[in-house]
Parts: C-alpha cells; sequence; structure tokens
C-alpha cells in the first residue's frame, strides 16, 4: 500500500465514530422520522376533521339531524303504547269517547277541554264529529246534549233489546255489595247515598243503580241538610221478602256485639 493511501486509511479510521456516536445517531433519525410522519398525518387530515366523539356516545348518522316529532309514533298499527297526540283529531275523538264513556253523569264542554288540554272549541267541533259519526253508522249508543253537558244513551231503536237483557238480569241473585247496601236502605230509610257509603266505608254508586234498576229501592225527595237524594225500599222488596211492610223485619239487636265486650276506643 503507498503512503497516501495509508494516510486516507489513517484518517477514515480516526474519523470513525464509536458504538456510543452511532446510537446517538440512530435515536436522532429516528425522532426525525417520526416527526416527519406526524407532520404528514396532520396534513392529510387538515379541512377533514370529524368533531371527537364522547365515550358512549351515539354516532348519528346525516339523517338523523331532522328535526324529531314532537309527540312520538305509537308504535306499529294495534299497538296502543306511546305519547297521544291530542291535536291529532283521530287521537282526540277517541279520548273524548272514553271519557263519556266512564262518566257517571253528564260533562261539560269545560270539564272535557281540561282534560284533553284543547281549547273549548276544538272541542265542540270534535263532539259535533263524533255525534255526526254515530248517526251515520247507526251505532248502538248516541251522544247527546243533556241538561248540564253532554252524555252518551242507548240509541232509542234498541230498547227492546236492552230492556230484555236487564229484566233477565234482574232474575240472578244480588252480590253480597248489593245486599249489604239494601240492608242499610232497609233499616236506615230513608238515607242518603252519602250516608250509605258512610256505613259501609266504600263507594255505593253502582250498587244503588243495581237496586234501582231491579225496583227493590227508590227515590224519594231529597235531604233538607244536603241536597242529596234519599231512598227507601220499596213494595217489590216487602214481596221479595214476603213482608208486608218494614216493621215485619227481623231486628238487629241479637246480631250486635254486647256492649261491655266493645272496647271504649271503638265507642
Amino acid at each position: 500500500m503507498t503512503q497516501p493511501q495509508d494516510e486516507a486509511v489513517a484518517r477514515t479510521a480516526a474519523d470513525a465514530p464509536g458504538p456510543e456516536a452511532e446510537q446517538a445517531v440512530a435515536e436522532q433519525a429516528e425522532t426525525e422520522t417520526d416527526q416527519a410522519v406526524t407532520e404528514q398525518t396532520e396534513t392529510k387530515q387538515a379541512g377533514t376533521e370529524q368533531p371527537a366523539v364522547r365515550p358512549g356516545a351515539r354516532h348519528r348518522a346525516p339523517e338523523d339531524d331532522e328535526a324529531e316529532p314532537a309527540f312520538p309514533s305509537a308504535g306499529p298499527a294495534g299497538n296502543d303504547t306511546g305519547p297521544l297526540d291530542l291535536a291529532d283529531p283521530a287521537v282526540l275523538h277517541s279520548a273524548l269517547e272514553a271519557l263519556l264513556f266512564v262518566a257517571d253523569g253528564p260533562l261539560q264542554l269545560t270539564q272535557l277541554a281540561v282534560a284533553v288540554q284543547r281549547p273549548a272549541a276544538e272541542v265542540a267541533q270534535a263532539l259535533a264529529e263524533i255525534t255526526a259519526e254515530l248517526d251515520r253508522r247507526q251505532a248502538g249508543w248516541q251522544l247527546r246534549p243533556a241538561a248540564t253537558g253532554f252524555r252518551l244513551y242507548t240509541r232509542d231503536r234498541f230498547a227492546p233489546v236492552v230492556e230484555a237483557f236487564l229484566l233477565d238480569g234482574q232474575r240472578t241473585k244480588l252480590s253480597q255489595a248489593a245486599l249489604e247496601t239494601l240492608a242499610v236502605v232497609a233499616y236506615r230509610q230513608p238515607v242518603t247515598r252519602a250516608r250509605i257509603s258512610a256505613i259501609r266505608g266504600v263507594n255505593v254508586d253502582g250498587v244503588v243503580r243495581t237496586l234501582l234498576a231491579r225496583e227493590l229501592i227508590t227515590e224519594v225527595g231529597s235531604d233538607p241538610e244536603t241536597g242529596g237524594g234519599l231512598y227507601r225500599t220499596t213494595s217489590t222488596f216487602l214481596e221479595k221478602m214476603g213482608i208486608s211492610s218494614v216493621d215485619e223485619l227481623p231486628s238487629l239487636a241479637p246480631l250486635l256485639p254486647e256492649l261491655d265486650t266493645l272496647d271504649l276506643e271503638e265507642l
């Protein structure tokens, strides 16, 4: 080897980095590569970055951005669950029919409007449409204005069928509730419906209607203090009992507990 070549090899050997220098150079190159990749990725995402989604949040498709209805649908046909849209005339008609069906007496226009939370004029229009629809198809009941409001009545043409059904029902036995109510009327007559309810501790409206329909009791005026109707037994009751007067009813004294057996707190 010539002298110039020897000197070049010597300079190259002297300038060559050691193991520590090579490791530092490799780490620096790796860092620079990572930075370059990061910058390229951010550049590609610029202008198309999507808002961050919270963990567990539902992803909304573009069509989900449309406004949802104020009252969700009640579901498939035949499914009557879900919120009611009383602004829908059909739903309003059904709601009014349900209220009129369960009412014991006539309902005023204002009562119905408050119940369905709709304007009185709109409710009046709906009642007129219900009346027309029932008349058009000759339904078994009809909606008629009463003295103090509106009420459902059975249609006159079906009176024979209804009468036959009710008369047939009179041959059935009285329920325990009807017997208890009839006993209260028999022993406390004349008595108001409120007093009967107080004695029995339950509402007796339905039972009183049954006894009236069977002509076992009748209304005989009103109480001067409360204005409530007074009820007493009828001749039909005496006939069924086989007696000629209520004075012949058995005494209740033997059925009452002895006074000395009652707790003072109960007196």
